[in-house]
């Protein structure tokens, strides 16, 4: 059960206690002195404060404010857990342990370029009311906050406390526009060494919680909401080793895997079902993974399953064999595609031919089986650089640094009617990460098992090991 603090004695708010005067006297004396040592500088700083003289070669003269965002409130007197604007993060270095109302403010410089300086709200001092009776704020409350000193220290970064901010001038031009909004997401298409670093350490721990996942079946079989043990094992995973997830995990069972996001995971996982897991752990850096696999929870494809199942397989390889630098980013997708529409217009499913389903304006009767795009950015943000203009994302050019999911799918809802009953309620997609480099994309998430043969050897592994120790 929460509590709650005061500030004052005449509240009106019947939870809330007025404190005695006995325990205004003391309750600011006794402490011990805070350690005055200053932290190293995060390794992050650096590459925060190259991405920051990027952002200010492209507003010349203009003063920027990115701010961190504030709670925001899930019921009454309870919040969300805090995180930070992925831009704010971006340019300061700060991630999970960054402070609501932080701002970023990068001032024009008499010089030239910008100097930035960081605001956030200071612990307060233990002789102030905020110490011990805000509990959104006080420490008494919510645990030590940072102090200015230190996160100069650690940021590399200019600190003032958030008030002398509020106080400025209002005449100042601040751009919050977006234009702006743009810039800072176009920044984050390429990413640079840190990043790289980041995401190779985001998918190392989802390949863990997938692990846990194929290691728990028969205990996800058990449970009458299945797909909400999948979830928490993962959860688990995500918070024991990340930060937590970088968004709503899909555990989608049998016909629930035709959701393209399935995220209310409370269904059964029956014997024979396929489970559509697509999870991704974002670590403290706040990049994040963003991972599919679809396992038979029996241990074995039926044959219809294996067949879907092998075309989605397919139908990623080829968006691999087609992303290279220098190739356009829709490219992947249209090789996807390609096997998607030769697949089912081979098994009869569609009223056309494939060449005619892929005509850019008249076809896409293929598309009813994959709505979906095959890839997105992926980093900071599980769909990353979403506000970069079309050129540049869509219509882009890939180049050594992006990092983007390759992720094709196909889904036979259970009442279509388009489709034979046998593959009625299969739904099956492999989404892996991908970081291009100068030869090529590299499969970050390759370490988990992909192909049907390598996935039932996953989950055979398991329940060997299962049956052993029982």
């Amino acid at each position: 059960m929460s509590t709650s603090g005061d500030t004052s004695p005449n509240t009106t708010t019947n939870r809330r206690q007025p404190f005695p005067q006995g325990f205004l006297d003391s309750i600011s004396s006794g402490w011990a002195a805070r350690p005055e040592s200053l932290p190293p500088q995060r390794p992050e700083a650096s590459y925060a404060a190259a991405r920051r003289a990027r952002l200010s070669s492209a507003f010349p003269g203009r003063r920027l404010v990115i701010p961190a965002g504030e709670m925001k409130q899930r019921s009454n007197d309870t919040d969300f857990p805090f995180r930070a604007h992925s831009a704010f993060s971006h340019l300061t270095g700060w991630g999970s342990d960054s402070e609501p109302g932080a701002v970023l403010v990068m001032d024009p410089a008499p010089e030239g370029g910008h100097r930035a300086t960081l605001y956030f709200r200071e612990r307060a001092d233990r002789t102030t009311p905020e110490f011990y009776a805000d509990a959104s704020i006080g420490e008494f409350w919510i645990g030590p906050r940072p102090a200015l000193p230190g996160v100069a220290a650690d940021l590399g970064l200019d600190t003032r406390h958030v008030d002398a901010f509020s106080a400025m001038d209002g005449d100042l031009v601040v751009d919050v526009d977006a234009e702006l909004t743009r810039a800072v997401s176009e920044l984050r298409l390429v990413k640079d060494a840190y990043e790289i670093e980041q995401m190779r350490l985001a998918v190392d721990v989802t390949a863990r919680g997938f692990d846990d996942i194929v290691a728990e079946l028969p205990r996800v079989l058990a449970h009458p909401r299945g797909e909400r043990v999948v979830e928490g094992v993962f959860h688990l995973r995500a918070r024991t080793d990340g930060n937590r997830e970088g968004y709503d995990t899909i555990a989608a069972s049998g016909p629930h895997a035709c959701y393209l996001h399935w995220t209310r995971n409370d269904g059964t996982v029956a014997p024979g079902d396929l489970i559509l897991v697509d999870a991704g752990v974002e670590v403290d850096s706040l990049y994040t993974a963003d991972i599919t696999r679809t396992i038979p929870v029996s241990g074995r494809f039926t044959e219809v399953q294996r067949r879907v199942y092998e075309t989605v397989r397919e139908a990623a390889d080829a968006a691999f064999a087609a992303a290279r630098p220098g190739v356009t980013f829709r490219s992947v997708h249209e090789a996807a595609m390609r096997v998607i529409a030769e697949r089912t217009a081979e098994w009869g499913l569609l009223p056309v031919t494939a060449e005619e389903a892929l005509d850019a304006d008249r076809g896409g009767q293929h598309r009813r089986y994959m709505v979906h795009g095959t890839s997105h950015h992926l980093g900071i943000d599980v769909h990353d650089c979403a506000q970069a203009r079309r050129e540049m994302y869509y219509d882009g050019i890939l180049e050594p640094g992006m990092v983007f999911t390759i992720e094709p799918g196909l889904y036979f809802q259970i009442d279509d009617l388009t489709v034979p009953e046998e593959y009625r309620g299969i739904g099956v997609r492999i989404e892996d990460d991908v970081l291009m480099t100068s030869d090529g994309p590299e499969n970050l998430s390759a370490s988990i098992p992909r192909t049907a043969d390598e996935v039932e050897a996953w989950v055979a592994r398991h329940s060997s090991t299962a049956s052993t120790a029982s």
